[in-house]
């Protein structure tokens, strides 16, 4: 019955999101234009649940090249205030709309001429009327059964502050490097400060099979080491071209043999590679220019000496990052 239950929550989630999803229209390029030509900061502001989310999305500006900080509306009213600007853009929360102390201090921002961005599930509502740009929050139904705890529209609105942040992030071309630099006494940026050859995986955790060898042999050795591709090497040990779980699923259904059909046919022929002196910064980049989340490491004769995955950088077992 648990099991159901937490289920039909996630479905109801589900449902607010594309919702919201749906709607987005111009009025999202309007805000993102509106951050972008900022010459200072986004203030995030809101109260309760909606000020929690607030508070994340803010540290997520901030951390993605956007300068932010959390305002609370009430603390706003007995003197934090003096924190904002007249060129500062404002973010403002409520699902509703009309949460007393949030419109109280919208009143005090439009005194300054300060931008403001609502973020509300209520298109007539005086936070709506009193912004200068609207994102549609609106979810056909909260997950809470009682329809009063804030649970769908929470997680809409924290959507929305990614996908602002996500957007503003690709403008802006900000890169892993950059990302680094605003986490400098992180353990993701220590990692990210050292070279590929102190992070590669090497030896036999390297997925290889040479050129001729059947694709049979090859899923053996994705199987073994789970990697989601296999690397495929001359007699050189130079690296001829890397097969995925993908290409051997296309293989199969295009009827071949798996025992018979070779590596080679479904390769893709010269992969993308780092060298080991290189930072794991730059790994990183690499594998956000191209979208790829295996990377052959090589020598200074290009022969394999290792393989990097997404998950040594980013986290996965050992390599676990705290952000």
């Amino acid at each position: 019955m648990s099991i159901e239950e937490a289920r039909e929550v996630l479905a109801l989630e589900e449902q607010g999101l594309a919702a919201v999803r749906e709607r987005i229209g111009e009025e999202f390029n309007q805000a993102v234009d509106t951050i972008l030509s900022c010459p200072s900061r986004v203030v995030i502001t809101g109260i309760g649940k909606s000020g929690i989310i607030g508070q994340k999305i803010s540290a997520t500006l901030n951390s993605t090249g956007t300068p932010s900080f959390f305002l609370h509306p009430v603390e706003a009213m007995h003197g934090d205030l003096g924190m904002v600007a007249a060129s500062d853009v404002v973010i403002a929360i409520s699902y509703s709309g009309e949460t007393t102390e949030l419109n109280g201090l919208l009143i005090s921002l439009k005194k300054r001429g300060t931008s403001i961005i609502a973020m509300t599930g209520r298109q007539e509502s005086t936070l709506a009327r009193a912004s200068d740009i609207v994102l549609d929050i609106c979810i056909p139904k909260e997950a809470c059964p009682l329809g009063l705890a804030p649970t769908a529209s929470t997680t809409a609105t924290l959507a929305m502050g990614d996908a602002l942040a996500v957007v503003l992030l690709r403008r802006k071309q900000f890169q892993a490097e950059d990302f680094r630099e605003n986490h400098p006494g992180g353990s993701l940026g220590d990692r990210l400060k050292v070279n590929v050859s102190e992070v590669m995986l090497k030896g036999d955790a390297i997925p290889s099979v040479e050129k001729g060898t059947a694709v049979a042999e090859a899923v053996n050795v994705l199987n073994r080491e789970n990697l989601g591709a296999v690397l495929i090497v001359d007699d050189n040990h130079h690296i001829s071209g890397i097969i995925t779980d993908g290409d051997v699923r296309r293989a199969v259904a295009e009827g071949n043999d798996p025992k018979t059909v070779k590596v080679d046919e479904f390769m893709t022929a010269g992969p993308v590679t780092i060298q080991d002196f290189m930072q794991a910064v730059d790994a990183l980049s690499i594998m956000q220019q191209h979208e790829i989340t295996i990377l052959p490491v090589v020598g200074g004769n290009e022969e394999l000496i290792g393989i990097l995955h997404l998950h040594n950088l980013l986290g996965k077992g050992e390599f676990r990052f705290l952000v």
